[in-house]
């Protein structure tokens, strides 16, 4: 008799009417506006976006084979078609508080569900670095900027790049970053060299939300500013397309090379990139990690699948007791993960960004490390075929990969989270676990030795 496969339930987790059991804790801080979106949401995926996947993807490749490499494709025709949906379903540009009328914590579980259809996501105008950018430009911008570049970017009709990180120097520390905005008369003159600047490459991106030094003295974190710079400005050069796993992606390493921009262009002023970029990169980072999730937790539904439609040795692998402990395993570490994203989102919601800063830390290193455990694990239970261009896990795992990296490595958040702990006194209680050898004072042989 036929097992029955125990990954038909996997999409029930994101796409079931039910609340997932996962958001129960959560419970008393979703209004019946989260009903109402989530519920919008999971009609659009099944409705409009699953039953056209597959046309998305062979316009797509279509569009490929017409262009010297692929990154330069433009958008298939069928995204425009779910865009257009999206919009008529009240879902575009969902990530905007204005739109979906959200708190955090109801957003996040919605980007778990987006995270898992990244077609889904683009068609909402809902997707990085894109929504990061655009919330800069209205939190930030000016009218004018607002009108050239923010307009445009609500409306769908272009892409955006943020250019941060630098090959020449470690660019984890921000405060490293030597590309130079110099004034000059009514404009500015920017030059630097930066590489893995996501989306850039794209030929709807028009344009680069640059974080560069204005300045040398005072202050260090006061040094730095962020200017829009259009990407078919003179000076502009992209020099190649970055690859990932030695499979070239729409990251990009680029050539700033005098290139003038107005003085209009300039963000809030000088010296205030740093005060952006920590307003920009809260709520980036939390998404990134549902999203994640969401990619975690289709990849733990295709070992399911796989291990219970293969036999070896006389047995389906899903019978097998190490492949049954992996995925009790991966089941409880996914289910952590979840939690913390939501004590994240819950924080920064009662107390705001800065308190819930070392909880985004830890969730921004604990969800791709265990995201990544699981997909390996399943490419493993896939064989050889997890590896191939017919199953998704390979993509999934170099996409889950590079996340380790995007918006601060694992260290740098590890640092965060460390900070934050030593701040915190020794506990009573913690001091008398520890424990004091009495014979110290007894025999007094220390006395000489400077107590810390």
């Amino acid at each position: 008799h036929p097992q029955e496969d125990p990954s038909a339930g996997m999409a029930d987790l994101l796409l079931s009417d039910e609340l997932p059991a996962d958001l129960l804790p959560m419970k008393h801080r979703l209004t019946p506006k989260f009903y109402e979106a989530r519920k919008k949401m999971v009609a659009f995926i099944q409705q409009d976006v699953l039953p056209n996947k597959e046309e998305w993807h062979r316009q797509r490749a279509e569009l490929e084979k017409a262009v010297d490499h692929p990154t330069q494709a433009p958008l298939p025709a069928m995204h425009y078609e779910l865009q257009k949906k999206a919009k008529e379903r009240g879902l575009f540009n969902f990530f905007l508080p204005e739109i979906c009328q959200l708190s955090c914590s109801e957003y996040a579980p919605l980007q778990e569900i987006l995270g898992a259809c990244p077609e889904a996501n683009q068609a909402m105008n809902c997707m990085a670095p894109d929504t990061g950018n655009m919330e800069v430009l209205e939190k930030y911008g000016n009218e004018a900027q607002k009108k050239q570049w923010l307009e445009p970017l609500l409306a769908g009709e272009i892409r955006s790049a943020f250019a941060m990180t630098e090959p020449g120097v470690a660019s984890s520390d921000a405060t490293n970053i030597s590309t130079r905005i110099e004034k000059v008369g009514n404009e500015y003159l920017v030059n630097g060299h930066k590489c893995w600047i996501s989306g850039a490459i794209r030929p709807e991106c028009k344009v680069f939300v640059l974080l560069g030094r204005t300045s040398n003295e005072g202050p260090v974190h006061g040094r730095f500013s962020m200017i829009l710079v259009p990407r078919d400005a003179p000076g502009v050069t992209i020099l190649r397309p970055m690859a990932v796993f030695g499979h070239e992606h729409d990251h990009a390493e680029i050539l700033f090379k005098d290139v003038r921009v107005p003085v209009t262009n300039l963000l809030l002023g000088e010296g205030r990139g740093f005060e952006i970029a920590q307003g920009r990169l809260g709520p980036g980072r939390l998404h990134h990690c549902m999203r994640t999730i969401g990619q975690a937790e289709t990849a733990l539904g295709a070992m399911l699948h796989r291990a219970s439609s293969r036999k070896a040795f006389g047995k389906l692998l899903i019978e097998r007791d190490q492949i049954r402990e992996r995925i009790g395993e991966f089941r409880m570490e996914l289910t952590a993960c979840r939690q913390l994203c939501y004590l994240a989102a819950a924080v920064a919601d009662d107390q705001g960004w800065k308190a819930a800063a070392p909880f985004v830390s830890m969730i921004k290193v604990q969800a791709p490390r265990v995201a990544l455990r699981i997909i390996d694990e399943s490419m493993q239970v896939h064989g050889a075929h997890g590896l191939g261009q017919d199953s998704k896990l390979s993509d999934e795992y170099a996409n889950v990969r590079h996340v380790r990296f995007a918006d601060g490595p694992d260290a740098v958040h590890l640092q965060t989270v460390a900070k934050w702990e030593m701040k915190r006194a020794p506990s009573v209680l913690a001091k008398e676990i520890s424990g004091v050898n009495p014979n110290i004072e007894k025999y007094g042989m220390f006395k000489h030795v400077a107590k810390l």
